[in-house]
Parts: C-alpha cells; structure tokens; sequence
C-alpha cells in the first residue's frame, strides 16, 4: 500500500522556487510554454491553446500517492509562475505520455523521467538546475524508486549540460517518445546517496 502524501507534502521548495503539483488554474502557464514554439524547439511542435485546456484534465493527474506527475514552478520572490517540472514514466512508443498509468496506489512499470518547461524570460538564470536538483532529491527521499532517468534531443546542449549538473550521467542512447537514438541519461539511488 502507497501512503498518498498531501498537496502540502507534494509541494517542493529551493532556494528561489516553489513546486507546487499542478492544478486545473496551472493552465496559464501550461498555455504559456505549451504553446511557446522557442520553449518547445526540442520537444515537439507546439500546442494550440484549446489543446492545452483539453490536456489539463491529464496534467493534473497524479500516481503513487501524488509522487508521479507534474509540478508547476513559481519564483519566490515574484510570485511569477516560470514553467513546469515533470516526474513522469516514459513512453516508448508513443510519442506523449501514457496518462493510465498513473494511478493512485502503485509506481508505473517504466522508467521514471524528470524533465521541464520554462519561459524563455526564465533562460540561463540557474532555474532548470535548481528545479530539476530538487525534482532528483525528492525522486529518492520521497519515492521507492531505484533510478531516475531523463532524455533530451542531440542539439539541446544546455538541458544536456542541467541533468549532467543534477548528477545524471549519459548512458548511451534510446528508444524513446517513438524514436530511436535519443540522448539517455540516468542517475540510481545508489550514486545519488555516494554523492550525498
């Protein structure tokens, strides 16, 4: 049995930042990078605004017990919400997520990823580090999980260069999103403690 942890448990502060799971009145920001085609260069084509309200009754889901799903970042000091974080399993085939996998009482069977969108006005200021150090941490404080994963697309050298700061090493390449040869980076529990 999954202990379901709270909105207050599930919420996650650094130094700048506050992650908070996203809810149905995140769809400002999620239309804001979503739909941004610089933000989502090396993601997929960007979305139209009626996509993204009709995606917000998947984003919000959350599985074992609030741990998988996505968070919404907001500065603490201007109270501007600059992007979202996602901890999410991977799909291989598909080029989107698998929203039934998320379910309350169990971890899905795949690889669990962290990712994140930020508005171009939130570039090169530390806040992908910040925000994916913290998503990491909490993935092996919070979570049973024994690894933590991420991908990113050949050309994206600066979010190569964040997950390599968050302690994620390159490991090769690999099917992912329906297609093959995608950058892989991972990080175990085991590494992550020695670092510690």
């Amino acid at each position: 049995m999954i202990t379901q942890l709270s909105f207050e448990d599930l919420t996650l502060e650094t130094e700048r930042l506050i992650l908070t799971p996203f809810r149905p009145e995140d769809v400002d920001i999620a239309k804001k990078v979503l739909c941004d085609e610089q933000v989502m260069r090396y993601v997929a084509d960007p979305e139209t605004p009626e996509a993204v309200e009709t995606h917000m009754k998947d984003a919000v889901k959350r599985g074992a017990g609030g741990r998988i799903g996505i968070w919404c970042i907001t500065r603490k000091d201007t109270g501007e919400k600059i992007g979202d974080t996602v901890f999410m399993p991977v799909p291989i085939d598909e080029d989107d997520y698998d929203w039934s996998l998320l379910v309350p009482d169990a971890y899905p069977d795949a690889h669990i990823e962290v990712g994140y969108l930020l508005i171009p006005a939130a570039w090169g200021q530390g806040f992908a580090t910040e925000t994916c150090q913290r998503l990491v941490r909490f993935g092996f404080e919070m979570t049973t999980l024994d690894q933590i994963v991420a991908c990113t697309d050949h050309d994206n050298a600066n979010s190569q260069h964040v997950l390599q700061k968050s302690g994620l090493r390159r490991n090769g390449v690999k099917r992912v999103y329906a297609e093959d040869g995608v950058p892989w980076f991972e990080l175990t529990r085991a590494e992550w403690e020695a670092a510690q």
